[in-house]
């Protein structure tokens, strides 16, 4: 480990390094960088020991959507750790009897047609509707969700039915915190991030104008000058 400040970023739902891509480039030269993904595991608890055991003593700590989750799920037992927190595209509530239908449904649907059928019914929502003709983009999403499997696209919808309220965890963080989303994104809108925001103190909030969920890969300028200016705090 070097002296350079320490960035730990906590991939979504079935992501990989590639969602952090655009900010891995883009900030290295600076900080000493570290995605995590959670490929293979099935609960909140078990995402956020694979990321403590991963991370260094302390670090400024970035999750995007899931991975916003395991964030607070990381500092719910280790905030000692943690010198910044960035929750983009995420939520904090626990969750509710429609959504999981709606998370089950594209689970039948990787065991009966495949995970390029998931991504296909998946993804398009996902994004914001000026970027859903981007053929670099999509084909990039649909490859990560192609490269994993029913099974594992399985657990990490049930570690999410399964996830703990962090509300009352908002109260509790004291270091410069971030909190940001897309405009268009429709399945973690502007609203709920203000109102994470405002239960944090000192809370930082950021609208990405021209995203929808999935912003490190859609705007991915405006989420690193974000990040840069974030950890100048």
């Amino acid at each position: 480990m070097t002296d350079r400040p320490q960035l730990v970023l906590l991939c979504g739902l079935m992501c990989d390094a590639r969602v952090w891509a655009p900010q891995r480039d883009a900030l290295r030269d600076r900080f000493d960088v570290l995605p995590v993904n959670f490929l293979g595991l099935g609960s909140m608890a078990a995402m956020a020991e694979k990321a403590l055991a991963m991370a260094p003593p302390k670090f400024s700590l970035v999750g995007h959507s899931m991975g916003g989750r395991v964030a607070l799920e990381v500092f719910r037992r280790a905030p000692e750790r943690i010198e910044r927190l960035a929750l983009l595209d995420t939520g904090v509530h626990p969750c509710v009897e429609t959504e999981i239908a709606g998370r089950m449904k594209l689970v039948e649907i990787g065991h009966t047609r495949g995970m390029k059928a998931v991504a296909e019914s998946w993804l398009p929502p996902m994004v914001a509707p000026a970027r859903r003709g981007d053929a670099t983009l999509m084909d990039n999403l649909v490859d990560m969700i192609c490269n994993t499997t029913p099974d594992v696209f399985e657990g990490q919808q049930r570690a999410l039915i399964d996830r703990p309220d962090a509300t009352p965890l908002l109260s509790q963080i004291r270091v410069p915190t971030l909190v940001a989303t897309g405009r268009f994104d429709d399945f973690s809108p502007v609203s709920q991030h203000e109102d994470i925001a405002r239960q944090i103190s000192g809370a930082k909030m950021v609208v990405f104008e021209e995203s929808g969920h999935m912003c490190t890969l859609e705007t991915p300028e405006a989420v690193n000058a974000t990040l840069l200016g974030w950890m100048a705090d």
